[in-house]
C-alpha cells in the first residue's frame, strides 16, 4: 500500500511537467516511481530533458530512456519534483535519507517550482522525528561534531553497510543531526549554514512550492503560504 501511495503521488505530480521542459528529477524510493512514469511518457511522445540530483537517478533515467543533461551548465531548470522524509502542512522538509541533500538544494534552488512528492507517513505536525542530515567536507568531521553537540543535536557519523563511513557523491561525509525537538527550524538551518566545514543540510524550509501527499489511495496537495 505504501508503494502505491508513493507511485500515485509521484503520478499526480508528473501531470505537472508539460512539453519542453527542463525537469529536476529527485532521488530516493518515491522519485524512482516518477522516473518510471515518465519514461513512459516520454515513449508516448513527450519531449522533455532533465538533470539529476545524484548519480544513482542519473543512471536510472538514462536506463529508462530519459535524456539527462549534466548541470554544471544550467542555471535555472523549470520544475523539481523529488521525495521528502518529513514535510508539514507549511511545506517545510527534512530530506536527506539518500544522501543527496546538497544536490537536491542545489537543483531545487535553481527550478521555478518545486514539488515534494511523497506517502502519508511523511506528514507530520511538526518537523523533527527525523534526524536532520548535514554533508561535511571529511577534514571538518571531529570539529563540525563538536559544534552540532553545542547547538543541542545529537551528531551520528553515517555508515555504509561493510564500508565504513558513507561518502555523497561529491565524496563527503554525512552527519545526522538528532534533535529533542525542532520549535524553530529556521533557527537551526541558520546555525547549521554557519558552521565552516558543512556544506549543505537537509531542512527544506523556503524551496517547495507544493506538495502532493497521497494516503490510502487518496492524494491530498498542500501548497506552500506565499
Amino acid at each position: 500500500m505504501q508503494d502505491d501511495d508513493k507511485r500515485l503521488a509521484a503520478t499526480t505530480a508528473a501531470a505537472e511537467i508539460q512539453p519542453g521542459m527542463l525537469v529536476g528529477l529527485g532521488t530516493g524510493s518515491t522519485a524512482a516511481f516518477l522516473i518510471d512514469h515518465l519514461a513512459r511518457r516520454i515513449r508516448d511522445g513527450l519531449s522533455v530533458t532533465a538533470v539529476a540530483t545524484s548519480d544513482a537517478t542519473e543512471r536510472a533515467a538514462r536506463a529508462a530512456g530519459i535524456i539527462v543533461l549534466p548541470f554544471d551548465d544550467i542555471d535555472r531548470i523549470d520544475l523539481a519534483i523529488d521525495g521528502v522524509d518529513e514535510i508539514d502542512g507549511s511545506c517545510r522538509a527534512i530530506k536527506g535519507a539518500g544522501g543527496a541533500m546538497l544536490r537536491e538544494k542545489i537543483v531545487a534552488a535553481s527550478a521555478g517550482r518545486m514539488i515534494a512528492i511523497c506517502d502519508g507517513s511523511k506528514s507530520v505536525a511538526s518537523l523533527g522525528a527525523v534526524p536532520v542530515p548535514v554533508e561535511v567536507l571529511p577534514l571538518a568531521r571531529t570539529f563540525v561534531a563538536d559544534l552540532l553537540c553545542r547547538i543541542g543535536a545529537t551528531p551520528t557519523l553515517r555508515q555504509a553497510s561493510g564500508v565504513g563511513a558513507y561518502r555523497t557523491d561529491q565524496d563527503n561525509l554525512v552527519i545526522d543531526c538528532k534533535f529533542p525537538d525542532l520549535p524553530d527550524p529556521a533557527a537551526i538551518a541558520a546555525q547549521l549554514s554557519a558552521i565552516p566545514g558543512i556544506l549543505g543540510h537537509g531542512l527544506f524550509l523556503e524551496e517547495i512550492d507544493t506538495a502532493y501527499i497521497a494516503h490510502d489511495g487518496l492524494v491530498r496537495r498542500v501548497d506552500r503560504a506565499r
